[in-house]
């Protein structure tokens, strides 16, 4: 609370008292702590460590104390956690209890760091800070249930990163304004010019990217938190219940700040929106399967007509598929520094033999129900780990084959399995080669705003552009539309190969290549008609194409 006060005598055992109310209380918190979910007995023992972090939070909050004084009253609070006859009521109530003085120690060494620290270098710094901010309450709540096994810790874990990282985002601005504390890191910030310019009401433009690839990072965490409540459920049924709860309010919020710019005006959680994730609570959240689906159905993508043609198994590892693309790709186009990028990539590195979360589980099955290769989805990840640089250039065209070998054809290679037609994995490298230039073509006026261009350098000299320059410049070359029509023949030879060349006798588990083929092809047409000189429109099927697509998906024809 603002202007929190604790007065007393000597530290340790002095008596403490508290002056003023709190910022908040166990009823207007963003996500339910001691809810009326809780067995009786175990809410009692939950309020008892509320009151205490509160109370601690309030202070290291405080806008009127200085940082010393700050440190002071944490420490008399941490001497009362030493002290069973402590005359602090917050602390003796704890030890009456019997509860949560580990966690609550861990939790004033983060308040402490709030009155030493009010920047951020990076996202693991920010996690770390997460670690012993908001994690000890989970893992307080688990021991209180005995349902602390080593999978639902890590679960609870994740699912308080997200929470506070979430409170975080909402709370940009007045945590600057009042407190001089900004916890979104540093550099992150520097993509939209710095510190001030981020916070300007009128960037929404530049500001908007870099809250989303926040967003998406939570929504990580949420992933892996979403098992939670399944994992608990037979030891626990009211924290499983309560878990459930605050995982839908997470989402719920994540939904708004996505939709909303908290630069602009606090986006909150509302009645309404309580009320809805209570209803859904006894559903215990989405297992692995239908949660990758629901994101598969999220992005919107033309090209999900072609993987709607499979049923059953084969549609959910399709979908486990695409969405792990999706995933690294949106780590690689995502507004964060590259270091970052390169992190979280690792990280899917990790994930294929380590899975953690809904879709690396789903992944893995797909791998093991159809022998997709690791090695096609480690490609995938070397040729996003190129797109993950700040600037991409590519040396020559076997460089330019080598990414879209690795982007395109492990889609191919690890699709055909699927689709029951291994034996077709030279046709789809090759289709997934012509899908890549496809793309490259299209967008290559959106990848030069993030200084890319996939064009060789060889080429690039050979028709005097300099491949140094700054992309936005070589794409407006005079030399560059004549290098475009010449890829785009290219890709239009490979469709005409690949229409020839299609293993007739496979014609039907292909038929979702064929239905993504017919798409990709007709957009290569829509980008030749356009042509590459003067304006450059992004080339996007028309309303009458997508139904043309979806009557073939379901017709063949």
């Amino acid at each position: 609370m603002d202007g929190a006060h604790i007065a007393g005598g000597q530290r340790g055992a002095a008596s403490v008292a508290v002056e003023g109310p709190p910022n908040r209380d166990h009823d207007t918190e963003n996500f339910p702590t001691a809810s009326r979910i809780l067995a009786p007995e175990v809410r009692g023992k939950v309020m008892a460590f509320y009151r205490f972090v509160r109370t601690a939070d309030d202070i290291g909050d405080s806008a009127t104390l200085p940082p010393d004084e700050k440190l002071r009253r944490l420490a008399a609070m941490r001497d009362a956690l030493d002290d069973p006859g402590t005359a602090l009521p917050e602390a003796a109530r704890l030890h009456a209890t019997g509860t949560g003085t580990a966690e609550a120690r861990l939790m004033l060494e983060a308040f402490e760091q709030d009155a030493r620290k009010n920047r951020y270098a990076d996202w693991a710094e920010l996690e770390h800070y997460c670690a012993r901010s908001a994690d000890p309450v989970g893992r307080m709540l688990l021991r209180l249930h005995n349902a602390d096994t080593p999978e639902a810790i890590a679960a609870a874990d994740d699912l308080c990163t997200a929470l506070q990282i979430l409170n975080h985002l909402q709370d940009l601005v007045p945590d600057r304004d009042s407190l001089d504390r900004i916890y979104l890191p540093v550099p992150w910030m520097e993509l939209a010019g710095g510190e001030t310019p981020f916070f300007d009401r009128a960037n929404t433009e530049a500001r908007r990217p870099i809250l989303d690839a926040a967003l998406d990072r939570v929504e990580e965490l949420l992933d892996r938190a979403e098992a939670l409540p399944r994992l608990i459920n037979d030891r626990t049924r009211r924290l499983a219940l309560q878990s459930a709860m605050t995982i839908n309010c997470a989402r719920r919020l994540l939904e708004k700040l996505r939709a909303a710019d908290p630069v602009l005006g606090r986006v909150a959680l509302g009645k309404s929106d309580f009320a809805l994730a209570l209803a859904k609570a006894p559903l215990l959240c989405q297992a692995d399967a239908p949660l990758v689906a629901a994101r598969v159905r999220r992005a919107g993508s033309s090209f999900a007509r072609g993987m709607a043609t499979l049923k059953g198994e084969r549609r959910r590892a399709l979908w486990a598929v695409y969405a792990f693309c999706r995933a690294v790709d949106d780590i690689a186009d995502g507004a964060m520094p590259e270091a970052e990028k390169r992190r979280f990539l690792a990280d899917w590195r990790r994930k294929l033999t380590q899975p953690d979360c809904a879709l690396s589980r789903e992944l893995l099955h797909a791998r093991e129900a159809f022998g997709v290769p690791l090695a096609e989805c480690e490609a995938m990840i070397a040729g996003m780990e190129t797109d993950a640089g700040d600037r991409v250039r590519l040396q020559t065209d076997a460089d330019l084959d080598l990414y879209c070998r690795r982007v395109a054809g492990s889609v191919g290679a690890m699709s055909v399995r699927i689709f029951g037609a291994p034996k077709a994995e030279a046709w789809g490298l090759e289709l997934g080669h012509t899908f890549q230039l496809t793309n490259i073509l299209r967008d290559v006026d959106e990848d030069a705003t993030r200084d890319r261009v996939y064009i060789p350098r060889t080429t690039l000299e050979a028709n005097g552009i300099p491949p140094d320059a700054p992309a936005a410049e070589i794409v407006r070359h005079p030399a560059f539309p004549g290098i475009c029509e010449s890829l785009a023949q290219r890709a239009h030879a490979g469709f005409a190969t690949a229409e020839a060349t299609i293993p007739t006798a496979d014609l039907t588990a292909l038929k979702p290549a064929r239905v993504m083929m017919w798409g990709y092809r007709t957009i290569l047409d829509l980008l030749l008609a356009r042509g590459w000189r003067g304006a450059r429109p992004r080339a996007r099927l028309s309303t009458g194409q997508k139904l043309r697509m979806a009557a073939f998906a379901i017709t063949g024809r």
